[in-house]
């Protein structure tokens, strides 16, 4: 058994080198079709943590009344620190909401004199809030469109960038869709390239195929070494896609770092490189062996 098997495995790498360069172009295309899912896997890496950061940054916005009183202000904090929903709130007082608003004219000498020859605070206190979920900040805004806290809220607002996250987010999922698309496409091509390279090999190889059988070869005997010259088809485009990708990812990291520094793509890649080979060689050979068999139902009649 063991002989049969050494042998198998024997023809499947001489099958695999018989025609280097239709072995060549088979696994350039498998490669292509492999690096655009590991392409879609890091995209999703990037977008599922893009999101994520971005949405932590959503808040919902309390300001309060000029002469309301800041252990009213306090007491609808702390209010709302017990709702389920509310993740954060930080408290900005009206001394607070001057000096920031100084520092960001600091530069502005029209604005500054303007704050100057008023001779009191304009501004109000607010509560900054942040939920778990920004699916949540409706039922915050509810509770604190409360008829109880008329009197000393001025305004509530959710600021604008929860609009272009929820653009950004279906812009991703548009994106992910296309590249799913790309990706079946350019893995049928593939399964299709593998599949007409063992069918080629099994033609060239009719004459050794007949002998073979004539003298009582087996089934898997004939067929094994087919399986083989897949399998290695895979395990060559799955190996060849990580590396190809490895320089793409050390180029664009420090470009991802500057827009996005919680993510670190290069450090994730390099965290994950042998899940990720081991992905891309178990769905190159899954590949392999099927357009194989496929090739072998269709051809080889034995």
């Amino acid at each position: 058994m063991f002989t049969i098997i050494y042998r198998i495995i024997k023809y499947g790498f001489q099958q695999f080198s018989r025609n280097s360069l239709l072995s060549a172009a088979t696994v350039a295309v498998m490669v292509m079709a492999l690096i655009v899912l590991l392409g879609i896997n890091i995209f999703s890496f990037l977008t599922d943590n893009t999101l994520a950061v971005l949405k932590d940054k959503i808040d919902i916005s309390v300001y309060f009344k000029t002469n309301a009183p800041e252990d009213e202000v306090l007491r609808v904090k702390r209010s709302l620190e017990g709702l389920p929903e509310v993740k954060q709130v930080e408290y900005i007082s009206r001394d607070q909401a001057l000096e920031l608003f100084k520092a960001n004219h600091k530069n502005d000498e029209d604005i500054t004199q303007a704050i100057i020859e008023l001779g009191e605070n304009p501004l109000s206190a607010s509560l900054n809030i942040k939920a778990f979920n920004p699916g949540q900040f409706a039922t915050i805004s509810t509770y604190l469109s409360n008829n109880s806290l008329a009197p000393i809220v001025e305004k509530i607002s959710f600021y604008e960038n929860k609009t272009v996250i929820d653009l950004l987010a279906k812009v991703i999922d548009t994106v992910q869709k296309a590249g799913t698309i790309l990706a079946a496409l350019l893995t049928l091509i593939a399964g299709l390239v593998v599949f007409n390279t063992i069918r080629l090999a099994i033609y060239s190889s009719r004459e050794e195929i007949g002998i073979m059988r004539l003298v009582g070869a087996s089934n898997l005997f004939v067929r094994g070494p087919y399986i083989v010259a897949g399998i290695l088809y895979g395990i060559v485009a799955g190996l060849l896609s990580v590396l190809l990708t490895l320089p793409a990812v050390i180029f664009i990291s420090p470009y991802v770092k500057i827009f996005i520094p919680e993510v670190n793509l290069q450090a994730h890649f390099f965290s994950n490189i042998h899940i990720l080979i081991l992905t891309q060689i178990g769905f190159g050979m899954i590949l392999g062996v099927v357009s194989s068999y496929w090739a072998m139902r269709r051809y080889l009649k034995v």
